[in-house]
């Protein structure tokens, strides 16, 4: 076998952009193929190929970062567990974040392995974020969930499918613990068909270009990452940073959770330390650490490069300390279903650390989370249970150069919002309002990014709604003297106009025709001192309605 650093670069380029393509095009087809709202119209699903020894080489264009190290993960916990064993026309499937590499439980994983006769050459991997994977709450996503047992359906890796022969006992037992299961057998179908059309593109590829030059291939591609990582890392000046921030509370009593990081960079060497972070929780927003290293790795890749590749080179240049059994390493049973929530701050918390050594690349606090929401009852026009869950964008930090982006889904959630459309035509509710929030941007010489508001009423009795939000307590700060961002919050509007305020962790809340649940999401936070704001820029404030005179009055001193 020739050294990888005798591929023609041409033909490298060339497989490379191949192999993106195939994870690319089994994004489109889960995207096409699926039974439900949240992958079909938000696209909470990502695809990857990885090598033979788990390493990850590509991830989709549209995926999602924080989906990068729970791949990863399950390729490892593949390899150690079923080692020589692993044979053509299997399918691997597992959830659990404890002992099969998942971050939270409705996030199911699929892999397959491609061989080239007895020769192991890769894996073909997706994962998809299900509406319900079953557990105490419908969902899956409540708040206050105590342990991962209450969370849904635990999926340790298993093969679905041995030999190409479907496990119908395993996926019997499966449907069995899930709410809705025609959807969700709709959504494995969706992600089943996506592996069988990854195995099929890469054995083209195998066939075309043979097994030592794609395994050499594998190789350049983390190679060439690792050290483009390095590069930029290096770029970053040696020294020491650190930054704290705090989740509003875990549901189950516990507020302001610390999260405290430490960056060490000399040379091309970065380590994040979050000692000093607080204990894992009883409430459901702890994170293993492959979490944690999906956000820290796209908060650096985002700040230091944003275009290198998602692969195994970005995981080999960064070194994590995380205490074991803290709410950024957990331990089970601890519960997870909320991780993502912490994930963003884990980002916010890594921006904030680098702010004052990359001022021109960093963003004030966005919104801070992931607002969720879920509808539940019965569907008048079926008899059957429907399930509506979203989880919401908010606003994105302002920048050293711009304005933050306003109702947007932010840097480790690659979703969409659902459109009214396909609310009211898939589920029987109706969408009263669907607005930004006015205010809610941070001012400063450039404005943080404005919340969304919704309003959704049943058309039906026996419906219920449980929302969990962050950023309610604790509002996204600002950088530069920029002001903090609007926290969200819940709220019940009766018929007679009255509204009542909710938790931030809402759970069981009954609604009827007579009742709207309004969910507001955070703002984001201003970049520099509002003194600096260009008179252009607020009279385009002022044209576009999103904000009253009293804001002005309260913010700007160039204001009339």
């Amino acid at each position: 076998m020739s050294d990888a650093s005798d591929l023609d670069p041409i033909a490298l380029e060339i497989t490379w952009n191949g192999l993106k393509s195939i994870a690319d095009e089994c994004f489109l087809t889960i995207m096409r193929s699926a039974f439900s709202t949240n992958i079909k119209e938000r696209h909470d699903h990502s695809t990857a190929i990885a090598d033979a020894q788990g390493r990850l080489i590509v991830q989709a264009e549209r995926a999602l970062p924080i989906h990068l190290a729970s791949m990863s993960g399950l390729m490892t916990h593949i390899l150690e567990i079923f080692g020589d064993a692993i044979a053509p026309g299997d399918i691997f499937i597992g959830n659990d974040p404890h002992v099969a590499g998942g971050t939270h439980l409705p996030d199911i994983n699929l892999a397959a392995p491609v061989f080239d006769g007895d020769r192991l050459i890769g894996f073909v991997a997706n994962i998809v974020h299900h509406a319900d994977v079953g557990g105490a709450a419908v969902g899956s996503m409540s708040g206050g969930l105590d342990e991962i047992y209450k969370e849904g359906l635990r999926i340790p890796l298993v093969r679905l499918y041995r030999g190409g022969e479907l496990q119908d006992d395993i996926l019997r037992l499966l449907l069995l613990n899930m709410r809705l299961p025609d959807e969700r057998k709709g959504d494995l179908y969706a992600q089943i068909a996506a592996i069988r059309l990854g195995c099929k593109r890469l054995d083209e590829v195998l066939t075309r270009i043979g097994p030592d030059v794609l395994t050499q291939t594998f190789s350049e591609i983390v190679s060439r990452t690792h050290h483009r990582m390095q590069a930029a890392i290096s770029r970053l000046p040696d020294g020491q940073y650190s930054f704290e921030d705090v989740m509003d509370d875990d549901g189950a009593g516990t507020e302001n959770i610390r999260i405290a990081l430490t960056i060490r960079k000399k040379g091309s060497r970065i380590i994040f330390d979050f000692n000093g972070t607080a204990d894992q929780v009883l409430g459901n927003f702890n994170q293993t650490l492959n979490a944690t290293q999906s956000a820290v790795c796209y908060a650096l890749k985002a700040l230091l490069d944003p275009n290198v590749p998602n692969n195994q080179g970005i995981f080999d240049a960064i070194d994590i300390d995380a205490p074991v059994g803290s709410l950024v390493n957990c331990v089970a049973p601890a519960s997870v279903a909320l991780r993502a929530n912490t994930c963003q701050r884990v980002v916010d918390t890594v921006i904030g650390a680098l702010a004052d050594a990359l001022p021109d690349q960093v963003v004030a606090a966005a919104n801070g989370a992931n607002t969720s929401a879920v509808f539940e009852g019965t569907d008048p026009r079926t008899g059957g249970k429907y399930v509506y869950f979203e989880t919401l964008g908010g606003g994105m930090g302002a920048r050293a150069a711009r304005d933050g982006k306003d109702g947007v889904q932010v840097h480790i959630t690659n979703t969409s919002n659902l459109p009214v459309e396909a609310i009211e035509q898939e589920y029987p509710l109706r969408v009263e309002e669907y607005a930004l929030v006015e205010d809610s941007g941070g001012a400063g010489q450039h404005r943080g990014g404005m919340g969304i508001r919704r309003t959704i009423r049943p058309i039906n009795h026996n419906c219920e709604f449980n929302g969990v939000g962050e950023r309610f307590t604790n509002p996204p700060w600002g950088l530069f003297g920029g002001f903090p961002g609007e926290p969200g919050s819940f709220k019940l509007k009766n018929d007679d106009g009255r509204t009542t305020s909710l938790p931030p962790k809402a759970s069981r809340v009954k609604l009827t025709p007579q009742d709207a649940a309004i969910i507001i999401t955070p703002g984001a936070g201003g970049y520099g001192s509002p003194g600096d704001r260009s008179p252009e820029d607020l009279d385009e404030d002022k044209r576009s309605g999103k904000f009253t005179e009293a804001y002005f009055r309260r913010h700007y001193t160039k204001a009339d």
